[in-house]
């Protein structure tokens, strides 16, 4: 049990003294760029999606 209390303890101090957090600016700024990388991730899915739909279709209503 005192192990657990010794992390708690360390963990704490390196959160509170040795962590260096962004600025709320930054963290906006990094945060939009995620979003729109992941929109942009998303549509070329969405995009790739499609046309292996339409080539799948293509080739079974040939035959």
């Amino acid at each position: 049990m005192d192990k657990i209390g010794l992390y708690l303890r360390e963990s704490y101090n390196e959160l509170v003294h040795n962590v260096t957090w962004p600025s709320y600016s930054t963290l906006q700024t990094n945060t939009i760029l995620v979003l729109i990388g992941s929109a942009i991730f998303a549509f070329s899915i969405m995009a790739m999606d499609l046309v292996w739909k339409n080539v799948v279709k293509f080739i079974y209503e040939l035959g």
